[in-house]
């Protein structure tokens, strides 16, 4: 399986899923025109490795802002990642990355680690 890219722009995060290491990064802004649209390969390429991933699998969500349609993408894509763990073909966890000051960033972690059964950190940096 080949690695997933996608390289940031004004209205998308950085991709970058690594099926061999397991390292999964989503970072920057996401506010696409239309958010299934740019999230749906990624979420093909997710249902493919999920049958086979590596033993552990890390994401790890860095954004400075998302609008309400890429707010039920991200569960998506976190239901997608949990699956791995409940069908018992790997561990996984997630790390919410939040400017310190931005609350907003925080309280939307804390409510996405509610929602996930599976390990979730909250974890603050100061740029």
């Amino acid at each position: 399986m080949t690695p997933y890219t996608s390289e940031q722009t004004p209205k998308t995060p950085h991709v970058e899923f690594d099926p061999a290491t397991g390292v999964f990064e989503l970072k920057g802004k996401s506010v696409p025109e239309n958010s299934i649209l740019f999230y749906k390969p990624l979420f093909e390429w997710l249902d493919a490795y999920v049958q086979s991933p590596a033993k552990v699998t890390t994401l790890t969500i860095q954004l400075d802002y998302f609008n309400t349609s890429s707010a039920k993408c991200i569960v998506d894509l976190f239901k997608r990642i949990e699956l791995i763990s409940k069908n018992g073909k790997g561990e996984a966890l997630i790390n919410w990355m939040y400017n310190e000051p931005d609350e907003d960033m925080l309280e939307a972690g804390e409510d996405y680690s509610s929602i996930i059964k599976i390990p979730f950190k909250l974890v603050s940096f100061q740029k």
